[in-house]
């Protein structure tokens, strides 16, 4: 798809819903629009990104079928005081963290762009309580061995958390993107690419920290709240670390 085609996304998008509604119904409303762009990747402009929203968050209390997501569930987001642990106060500027850092967006959305507007109205009805509590997001800063848990519990923990980006173990099958990495073959370029580190640690630090010291790609980071140290352990026991 061409550039210009993507910046007609929004467009098509829209259009895709009315038609879907049949000529008799009622026009697509903000928040249908905006549901719509939560579940696609070409909320993003780039060609090179594989997220969508939907991707790391939930919209229901819980995650569904086991999911560990990288992202809160955002059911009752917008009524939140603050987001990302109170690194932001404001939610467009939560949006954008993740529509910049992750999905490869060039430019934050504009305040006053058709898909914030829309992205809000459908965050908006996905938010019932309006007293809903800010919720913790516990960065691990230093990255430390942790215990290694049993292989049963690893492979739960990959399935939940790991395997919608990274596909199938040793072959990716199914992975999200090319650019995700095939675990845990990856970890065999280490002793070149991070001399005298444990390649376990290498993983560790891919997981907790993301992409933000440019060693975990383009990956979200996960807090202690999305994945304890006994899951990390498991996770490691898990690929063989």
């Amino acid at each position: 798809m061409s550039r210009a085609s993507w910046k007609l996304w929004p467009c098509v998008a829209l259009a895709l819903v009315t038609s879907a509604c049949g000529d008799e119904a009622e026009p697509p409303t903000a928040a249908e629009y905006g549901e719509l762009l939560f579940r696609d990747a070409r909320l993003s402009e780039s060609q090179f990104n594989a997220f969508s929203c939907a991707t790391c968050h939930a919209t229901t209390p819980t995650p569904l079928d086991g999911r560990m997501d990288s992202g809160y569930t955002l059911h009752n987001v917008v009524s939140r005081p603050n987001w990302w642990g109170g690194y932001e106060t404001n939610l467009l500027d939560a949006v954008n963290f993740c529509y910049v850092s992750f999905m490869r967006g060039v430019q934050p959305l504009p305040v006053d762009s058709p898909q914030s507007r829309a992205l809000y109205e459908y965050l908006v009805s996905i938010s019932p309580d309006a007293q809903a509590p800010a919720l913790p997001y516990t960065v691990v800063k230093d990255i430390l061995e942790v215990p290694r848990g049993s292989m049963e519990r690893g492979q739960t923990v990959y399935r939940a958390a790991c395997q919608e980006c990274h596909g199938e173990l040793h072959t990716g099958a199914g992975r999200l993107t090319e650019l995700a990495s095939i675990l845990p073959e990856v970890t065999q370029d280490y002793d070149e690419l991070f001399p005298g580190i444990p390649h376990s640690l290498v993983v560790i630090e891919k997981v907790r920290h993301g992409q933000f010291f440019h060693i975990g790609g383009n990956m979200p980071a996960y807090s202690l709240e999305a994945l304890s140290d006994a899951d990390m352990g498991a996770l490691l026991t898990y690929l063989g670390l």
